[in-house]
């Protein structure tokens, strides 16, 4: 006699638990839909992989209220928009994190990240949901944040069975079908789903929480790499036409044969000449003047390692002395009063030779020059929340000029 079967999943259920999650969450509909469902008895619970397929065992399915089964849907769907696979690896890469125990701790964080506000009376809590407060950490953090601030201790045992799958951690597990399996989402079908969803969260203000509203703008808005966008913003002004040219009579021009008995001088281009401007006012912290000597360096490499042809001047209400990059060991910083980069601007621009590019490295809370100088100009100004001045707290800075080229820093 053969024992009889166990039930399959009960597809009803999950897809009811499914239209409960978008009726109460629905500005993540279109990824609450795109998820496939695949049954397996070796899942513990419900998991997803990198590719949006669903893992769901029927015993746990069964055993959860529609209510739960929902919490628990959106809690898996958010690691995929959130991309917890994409940065849990490279995590992994940057601190030499290997093994399952690292991968686990990575699954706790991503969870902690998501926890902290996506239930409420609308979408109950499940008694197996895990919170950063549990472990006596403060929510409102991300994944990455809570992995340099926690280890396994004596209250993280009780963790040891969360398993998320590989759309948490970025390891595949023994039930994943891989990339070459029915129902994977190709990477542009992935991205397009995040994009409608961030579209969903922009376009209903006031129904998603804050951390879904920051998730969706950046989705939107992807951030650059500033030092990238800096040095091409470089690159652009010294290659530009003038940059570095001149008139020379040291070699004649190939047009003097056709006008006799009058020497013409051709044109020369010598190597660009950089000034520097360091605001070294009391608002500019002392990280960022570390940040700004950084560039500095980076700005003599982009010349072809001249650093005889980069002048550091470094300026807060007065211009400081200019120092040739070549002439000091270490470029001294002297300032902490007032900002008025005019100043340095003016007496950049009073050097000989001329400088072809001007970099200023600032926060942006200074009067500009009301001309434009008459040469290449970059403003690398240092990313800030909010404006700062001690005796004017509703100070609003002018805005950069429209003939600069700002490239915000940090």
């Amino acid at each position: 006699m053969t024992a009889p079967e166990s039930p399959g999943l009960d597809v009803d259920k999950f897809f009811a638990a499914r239209l409960y999650a978008v009726r109460v969450r629905p500005y993540l509909a279109t990824a609450l839909f795109a998820l496939h469902i695949v049954e397996s008895r070796r899942v513990p619970t419900m998991c997803v992989d990198r590719y949006w397929r669903c893992y769901a065992s029927p015993a746990f399915v069964a055993h959860m209220p529609v209510e739960e089964l929902a919490g628990v849907l959106v809690h898996e769907v958010s690691h995929l928009l959130r991309d917890h696979h994409g940065r849990g690896e490279r995590f992994a890469r940057e601190h030499e994190l290997t093994g399952p125990g690292e991968r686990l701790r990575m699954n706790i964080a991503a969870d902690f990240e998501i926890n902290d506000d996506i239930f409420d009376d609308a979408l109950v809590r499940p008694e197996s949901a895990i919170t950063a407060a549990d472990i006596d950490l403060p929510e409102g953090k991300l994944m990455e944040e809570y992995l340099r601030e926690f280890r396994f201790t004596a209250y993280t045992p009780a963790m040891a069975w969360l398993d998320c799958g590989s759309g948490a951690d970025g390891m595949d597990r023994e039930w994943d079908l891989g990339p070459d399996g029915a129902d994977a989402l190709t990477e542009q079908q992935r991205d397009a789903v995040r994009f409608r969803v961030a579209q969903g969260i922009i376009g209903r203000p006031g129904d998603a929480p804050q951390s879904w509203r920051r998730w969706a703008d950046e989705a939107l808005h992807p951030p650059q790499a500033w030092r990238d966008l800096l040095g091409g913003a470089l690159r652009a002004a010294l290659s530009a036409s003038a940059a570095g040219e001149d008139y020379s009579y040291g070699r004649p021009a190939r047009r003097a044969a056709g006008v006799p008995r009058v020497v013409l001088p051709s044109l020369r281009r010598t190597p660009p000449r950089v000034t520097v401007i360091v605001d070294t006012s009391a608002s500019v912290s002392d990280s960022e003047l570390g940040s700004a000597l950084l560039e500095v360096a980076a700005i003599a490499r982009a010349v072809g390692g001249r650093r005889d042809l980069v002048t550091v001047l470094s300026c807060d209400a007065p211009a400081r002395i200019a120092h040739p990059l070549c002439a000091a060991e270490g470029i001294p910083l002297v300032g902490g009063g007032g900002t008025d980069l005019r100043t340095g601007f003016a007496q950049a621009l009073r050097a000989r030779p001329r400088p072809d590019v001007i970099v200023a490295l600032t926060d942006a809370q200074t009067p500009w020059p009301s001309r434009k100088p008459p040469c290449r100009t970059v403003i690398g100004r240092f990313r800030r929340a909010g404006s700062w001045r001690r005796h004017d707290p509703d100070y609003v800075p002018d805005a950069p000029p429209t003939w600069a080229r700002v490239v915000d820093i940090g």
